[in-house]
C-alpha cells in the first residue's frame, strides 16, 4: 500500500482519535453520535497507523513529503 499521509496529517489524526474517545469513555459523548464518533475515531487511528488515506486518490490530494533525489 502506497503512503499518501505526511507526518503533520498523521499526527493530528491521532490527537482528534485520542480526544474523541477521551469525551467518549468519559461519558462525555453519548448515545448514537458518541458511538458514531468513536468509529471515526478508529477510522482515524488506523489510517494513520498505515499512512493511507483511501480518500485521498479519489480527491487528488497526497499529504506525504517525497524525498527529491540529488542530481
Amino acid at each position: 500500500m502506497k503512503k499518501n499521509m505526511g507526518t503533520t496529517d498523521r499526527t493530528l489524526r491521532i490527537i482528534a482519535a485520542v480526544v474523541i474517545a477521551v469525551l467518549f469513555f468519559a461519558e462525555i459523548l453519548t448515545g448514537t453520535l458518541g458511538i458514531i464518533l468513536l468509529a471515526f475515531a478508529f477510522i482515524l487511528f488506523l489510517t494513520s497507523l498505515t499512512g493511507n488515506c483511501p480518500l485521498y486518490p479519489i480527491l487528488g490530494m497526497n499529504t506525504c513529503c517525497k524525498k527529491k533525489d540529488k542530481e
